[in-house]
């Protein structure tokens, strides 16, 4: 199977550095949902080293500030799916950046702690 960041078409690429690329997720939760991914294919987090890791943090800086100034979030999650039972579809490691947005949910209380469900809600006793 061709990976599709291995494969991604210029024109999807906003900005790169040496090792890292940042695009606009093509499946958006939400309005600039950015994704950085290293140049290099690779499926976990924990197998690129300092440069590569250096070069997505600098990419998702600069991919925070330009969706600050476009779509002013109220804040951001960030995160990576790393291997399949926490959900990663494609294998090549990638960190979102997801814009969040005052009411954009009920409830946004927990954040990634959504990930299970019926562990999530620690706060109300329920």
């Amino acid at each position: 199977m061709t990976c599709p960041f291995c494969t991604l078409p210029h024109n999807r690429i906003v900005q790169e550095n040496e090792h890292a690329l940042w695009i606009y997720d093509g499946f958006p939760v939400s309005p600039g949902h950015s994704l950085i991914i290293p140049k290099r294919h690779v499926g976990s987090f924990f197998e690129v080293g300092t440069e590569e890791r250096m070069a997505m943090l600098a990419l998702l800086d600069v991919a925070k500030a330009a969706v600050d100034d476009q779509y002013h979030p109220d804040a951001y999650n960030i995160g990576i799916n790393d291997g399949a039972a926490a959900g990663q579809t494609v294998p090549h490691l990638h960190l979102h950046l997801i814009p969040r947005y005052s009411a954009d949910v009920p409830d946004s209380r927990g954040g990634v702690r959504w990930v299970i469900p019926a562990k999530a809600d620690y706060w109300s006793g329920r």
